[in-house]
């Protein structure tokens, strides 16, 4: 099978020849991967480590010059490690902090959906199926962009003290993003989308950032429209949250949510079996190699062991994608990122 045919098997509940596998990886990692293992560009990688990767097609930007912020207003700084490892760019500053009225939310500079090009989308694609791959093309992670803007703890405050600011903002973020995606949907064209991200990071280690009703009251409405969009193309829609979120996943299954992404199982609640004993047959589960301690600290044996495990847990009767939890770090050595792929490799058909 190509890995197009592996992830479109899986999502069909059909089995495939081997348990697809994904990658998500800083840039430093991808860099030296490629160089330690004499790989011309990321295809050749991929081939080499028979990794499945779910490509990205985006359209191009061509708006106005930035001047260093992103889309939003927001500035960003380039982070480095403390041992040089790698570079990080993070939020400098939030530039919707003084906004305390719905007319100064309306006044302030959104983004236009006329900043970007969709011309050679439709060229994208053509190249990503050609080569096999699964395609990835939409994104919606809206809370994530409001702290952006309004900062983490006013944010979080609004929630509570100011519903009428976070509706008005986040109702910019969705006509901007529900625009952008269905121009992307469209000039793509059903049938050769596979996934589209739809995401809010709502979990910590122990609990949810928010509560169930404030997920309800603020964000699952806009999600769902989003889900119902992705649907009239056929793109099966990718949830990715963070932390423990075991409370929210019935929800948001009744909202439409088809693969829950990462699986971080050390976190309160999201052990891997009762995930699977109780959404096995309604979700397919993507990741579950554990990105804070097997992969970085861990030896190789311990990571081929997680991924036999996750194998067998995970991907019992179907319904499972091997990836990391989140970006491999650059400290991760090279040989637990090898052991990962060789060992899904030798173990994961099926």
């Amino acid at each position: 099978m190509t890995p197009r045919q592996r992830w479109q098997a899986v999502l069909k509940r059909q089995k495939p020849d081997r348990v697809p596998t994904d990658y998500w990886a800083t840039s430093e990692v991808t860099d030296r991967l490629k160089r330690e293992l004499h790989c011309a560009d990321e295809w050749a990688l991929w081939d080499k480590l028979q990794i499945d990767r779910l490509v990205v097609a985006a359209p191009r930007y061509v708006g106005p010059d930035l001047g260093g912020n992103d889309i939003w207003g927001v500035p960003h700084r380039t982070i480095e490690y403390a041992d040089g490892a790698g570079l990080y760019s993070e939020v400098a500053a939030n530039p919707m902090t003084q906004v305390t009225t719905i007319e100064q939310v309306h006044a302030y500079p959104w983004p236009r959906i006329e900043w970007y090009d969709f011309a050679d989308l439709s060229a994208q694609a053509d190249q990503v199926l050609q080569r096999g791959y699964p395609i990835r093309a939409g994104h919606y992670e809206p809370f994530l962009t409001y702290c952006q803007l309004r900062g983490l703890e006013q944010a979080f405050m609004d929630l509570a003290a100011a519903p009428e600011i976070v509706d008005a903002i986040l109702d910019h973020l969705f006509d901007f993003h529900y625009q952008l995606n269905s121009r992307m949907f469209e000039t793509i064209g059903s049938g050769r989308i596979d996934i589209t991200y739809v995401a809010e990071d709502l979990g910590t280690q122990e609990s949810l950032l928010m509560s169930e009703a404030m997920v309800d009251r603020f964000l699952k409405p806009k999600m769902k429209k989003m889900i119902d969009l992705a649907r009239q193309f056929g793109i099966t829609v990718f949830y990715h949250s963070d932390g423990a979120v075991r409370p929210l996943i019935e929800g948001l299954i009744a909202i439409g949510i088809e693969l829950l992404n990462p699986i971080q199982w050390r976190c309160k609640g999201m052990e891997r079996e009762g995930l699977k004993r109780d959404f096995g047959d309604r979700l397919v589960f993507h990741g579950g190699v554990d990105n804070q301690q097997t992969l970085p600290f861990g030896t190789p044996d311990d990571v081929r062991q997680e991924v036999i495990d996750n194998l067998r847990i995970l991907g019992a009767d179907g319904g499972y994608i091997l990836a990391p939890c989140h970006n491999i770090q650059p400290i991760t050595p090279t040989e637990n990122i090898l052991a990962l792929y060789e060992t899904a490799a030798c173990e994961a058909r099926l």
